[in-house]
């Protein structure tokens, strides 16, 4: 008898494992999802893809990490940039994704933020980020905190020129992301129930010694306070992206 429930338990192992290697391989990658939302089918066509995160300070244990979370997650960094096409017009597209280290911000990810918003700078068309992130990477250390000026500049620079930026802050968007291009652009929404802010309320609470308000740094908090412009279900954002590039045509006319 024993030996039957033995062989029932080992079948039963069996097939949870094959159904859990159905579901992960039936699961859409975060950034795919967002292009399948917001692109015009087919038009996304992705750049600076070969940028690979390195380790520029040697930290043990970085580069095996590395390697790992590529390999799972079939990305080179946590952030894929390219251009697209939304409703027929021309626009340079940032995802972060989280499945990547939590789309924390190393070298390569400020980079590639900082070129895809130049490259909109230089063509004068419009900046779509869709930020998420843990925060910097700590394993890059003062490198990783350098991005925040350097993609805080380039969206200066934006401004300046009149280029349209657009962020969704997405759940989480933490750390040295929301304290730099995250918070910059010229209309920024959010998702429901995203986790927005700099240190966690956690963190916060026991530095301040006090309790934190219910829901204090969600999406809906945060445009109770002035933070964000809305708070905005994925499935609508395509349409507001539409009725913005419409608004800002101007900036639009070579689509």
């Amino acid at each position: 008898m024993q030996n039957y429930f033995e062989k029932r338990n080992r079948t039963f192992l069996s097939f949870k494992k094959i159904r859990n290697k159905k579901r992960k391989k039936a699961a859409e990658p975060k950034y795919r999802e967002r292009i399948r939302l917001i692109c015009d089918e087919g038009s996304f066509v992705e750049r600076y893809k070969d940028l690979e995160t390195d380790n520029p300070l040697s930290f043990r244990g970085y580069r095996a990490k590395l390697e790992k979370v590529q390999k799972e997650s079939g990305l080179n960094d946590g952030v894929i940039t390219g251009s697209a096409r939304v409703y027929g017009v021309k626009v340079f597209l940032a995802i972060m994704d989280t499945s990547f280290m939590m789309s924390s911000m190393g070298v390569v990810a400020g980079e590639k933020i900082t070129r895809i918003a130049e490259d909109a700078l230089e063509e004068k068309r419009p900046l779509i980020i869709f930020a998420a992130s843990g925060g910097a990477r700590m394993q890059e250390g003062m490198l990783s905190l350098m991005q925040m000026a350097k993609t805080a500049a380039v969206m200066g620079k934006l401004k300046e020129e009149g280029v349209l930026s657009i962020v969704f802050l997405t759940h989480p968007t933490t750390g040295g992301v929301s304290a730099s291009f995250a918070s910059l652009g010229d209309y920024i929404f959010a998702e429901p129930g995203a986790l927005i802010g700099f240190a966690g309320p956690r963190v916060i609470e026991q530095t301040i010694g006090e309790k934190l308000p219910k829901g204090f740094q969600r999406a809906a908090f945060q445009q109770q306070h002035g933070f964000v412009d809305g708070v905005i279900e994925k499935e609508e954002e395509r349409q507001l992206i539409r009725k913005l590039l419409v608004i800002h045509k101007a900036g639009c006319t070579n689509a």
